[in-house]
């Protein structure tokens, strides 16, 4: 499955920040000692865990009686992928028109602009 197919929602998004801060494979329970300011029981976070692998977001390995798991795209083909998405369906496919909105939005500060410069002379090198 390709990682623009694979569609997490908000609190699934949560589980994967945990999990690609992760530098090894992550239990269960450290993941949820790591949302546990969220409130969810763990049969709750069992089932964001059991619905990223059905999606193909993660991998799980057993290890004795512990599930571990291991994302299987990372946080930069994610955000790319959304970043797409967003781009195709609520912009008609046009980044410049993106581009535009945050700019009318005034979203970028003075340094976001001169970082995003320096990306564009960089591509164009």
């Amino acid at each position: 499955m390709s990682v623009k197919n694979i569609n997490i929602g908000e609190a699934e998004l949560e589980i994967m920040k945990v999990i690609w801060s992760a530098d090894e494979p992550i239990s269960s329970a450290e993941i949820g000692k790591a949302v546990e300011e969220k409130g969810w029981k763990r049969t709750t976070i069992a089932t964001f865990l059991a619905r990223l692998t059905d999606k193909g977001a993660l991998k799980s390995e057993k290890r004795g009686k512990t599930l571990y798991y291991t994302p299987l795209i990372s946080a930069g083909e994610y955000k790319r992928a959304q970043v797409r998405n967003l781009v195709k369906n609520v912009f008609g496919g046009s980044a410049m028109d993106l581009a535009a909105s945050l700019f009318k939005d005034e979203s970028f500060s003075e340094e976001d602009i001169k970082e995003l410069a320096a990306i564009f002379e960089n591509k164009e090198g």
